[in-house]
């Protein structure tokens, strides 16, 4: 059981790193003349930095879950 926990966890949380990594470098939404034309409270709207934002969530969560899985292995 310690084994697959620490498996599972450190294999989630070394992939939510490098997916991280990518999402921070690749696809940060670039700062064009027309996204300064954007109010502040509604940059969300925007598809380049939707999609940037719901990644970031997605693999902090990934990140989140694997260190809990890692915690896990070691009290177990």
């Amino acid at each position: 059981m310690k084994f697959i926990l620490l498996l599972i966890g450190s294999l989630l949380f070394f992939i939510s790193i490098i997916a991280h990594i990518y999402v921070k470098i690749k696809l940060s939404p670039k700062q064009d003349s027309d996204f300064d034309d954007i109010y502040w409270e509604f940059e969300e709207t925007h598809p380049d930095f939707a999609r940037y934002n719901r990644l970031s969530q997605i693999i902090f969560a990934g990140m989140v879950l694997g260190t809990l899985l890692l915690f896990l292995a070691l009290v177990f």
